[in-house]
């Protein structure tokens, strides 16, 4: 253990050093409270052996700063009192000691105490160790949860999450959203030709594409199948038809074979844009509805293009 010794006399504190090095440790000495807290500040220990009557800052007092401190890692604290005033001994814990030795100082009884320190303070990062990885974990378990696995975008549940937020800044700040509902064309006849597999490389390479195309600002989610959703903010209708047309025109060039689309014969989607706002005061639901029916619409009219919505 890295051990910090704080010590006004200067006797003692030679004594006190020599012992915690006989013992296999290292030390860091200071002269007062005040430098102990210093080095502590900026020196990794594991435990503190302090003098309770110091001048600048006393013992009581640097115990609680290093309480306070908020370390990760738990510093063990050992107060050294006279004889006569073991009656100090309960001030000492209440600050946040853990143990006490006696003056003059014995071998034999600062041996057992940096045992106990010892595994006290290598519990205590064992448990710090597992709790930063199950932190890790819970992040990981939260992203992907709000990931879909197959494509990488945002899932059904972050979809979710997000549009509360929406609705509520569209709410309260009259902030406008563009949503454009699409989906990849024939993708049942290109599952039917090519097999499922191939059909998943489909929608990861249009996911990829989507994305890569996508400006700052776009949000991008797996629908659901071979749906996407991507929502545009502070993007007029106008914004929003022009954005889809992009991302239509991206999917097109990928000239991804598949004979199953008539007219194309390479993988194409077909994209429906409706207008979330204050003015028109319309659901998240309902507008959701709107962009869904636009790209129903979409294809009704030979599909592999961007359709607006009606409500507009």
């Amino acid at each position: 253990m890295r051990i910090l010794v704080a010590e006004d006399d200067a006797g003692s504190r030679r004594i006190l050093e020599a012992a915690v090095t006989s013992l296999g440790h290292e030390c860091v000495a200071a002269i007062d409270g005040e430098e102990a807290w210093r080095l502590f500040e900026t020196v990794d220990v594991d435990a503190v052996i302090s003098d309770r009557m110091m001048p600048e800052m006393d013992g009581i007092e640097l115990c609680r700063r290093i309480r306070a401190s908020g370390r990760d890692t738990y510093t063990y604290f050992i107060f050294l009192t006279g004889f006569d005033k073991k009656a100090d001994v309960l001030s000492g814990m209440e600050a946040g000691a853990d143990d006490y030795l006696s003056k003059p100082l014995d071998l034999n009884e600062l041996r057992p105490r940096l045992l106990v320190a010892s595994r006290v303070t290598s519990l205590h990062r064992q448990l710090s160790q597992q709790s930063a990885q199950l932190e890790r974990l819970n992040r990981q378990l939260f992203e992907q949860a709000r990931t879909d696995p197959l494509t990488q975008l945002g899932s059904r549940l972050k979809l979710s999450e997000d549009l509360e937020n929406i609705h509520a800044r569209a709410d309260r700040y009259g902030h406008s959203y563009s949503a454009i509902m699409c989906d990849v064309d024939f993708f049942k006849a290109y599952n039917d030709s090519k097999g499922h597999l191939a059909g998943d490389d489909v929608l990861r390479a249009v996911a990829r594409t989507l994305m890569n195309t996508a400006r700052r600002g776009d949000q991008l989610y797996r629908y659901g199948g071979e749906e996407f959703l991507i929502l545009l903010p502070e993007q007029s209708l106008d914004d929003g038809l022009m954005a889809a047309e992009r991302y239509r025109q991206a999917i097109e060039e990928l000239a991804i074979p598949h004979d199953s689309n008539p007219t194309a014969k390479v993988v194409t989607i077909s994209a429906g844009v409706a207008l979330l706002s204050r003015i028109k005061g319309k659901s998240v639901g309902a507008w959701l509805n709107e962009a869904d029916a636009a790209l129903y619409r979409a294809k009704q009219q030979g599909r592999n293009q961007v359709v607006r919505t009606d409500a507009e």
